[in-house]
């Protein structure tokens, strides 16, 4: 399989709706590591690495999100696969 490994920006009203919580639910589901958390500019931000068919639901899901917000803008930017990481995470912006 080939690995792919994303960060993910969702933009709309996707903080204070569970999105994090739900994020990694479903990362856990597709077997993708990573994290996922807000920004202060009110959206949300994830890495994703796994293989890419797997990666790429994720992203899918993205534009969908909780089903207690919605999403306006998901935006996706490649970056070289690393394989770095073991689970995923809920993290908070530095």
């Amino acid at each position: 399989m080939q690995k792919r490994r994303v960060r993910v920006r969702i933009r709309g009203m996707v903080q204070g709706v569970c999105f994090r919580s739900f994020a990694r639910d479903a990362a856990i589901q597709e077997g993708v590591t990573g994290w996922v958390r807000n920004l202060r500019d009110g959206t949300v931000e994830a890495l994703f690495e796994g293989d890419t068919d797997r990666v790429e639901r994720m992203i899918a899901w993205c534009h969908q999100g909780s089903p207690y917000g919605f999403v306006d803008q998901v935006g996706v930017k490649e970056e070289v696969y690393e394989g770095t990481f073991d689970r995923f995470d809920v993290t908070y912006e530095r």
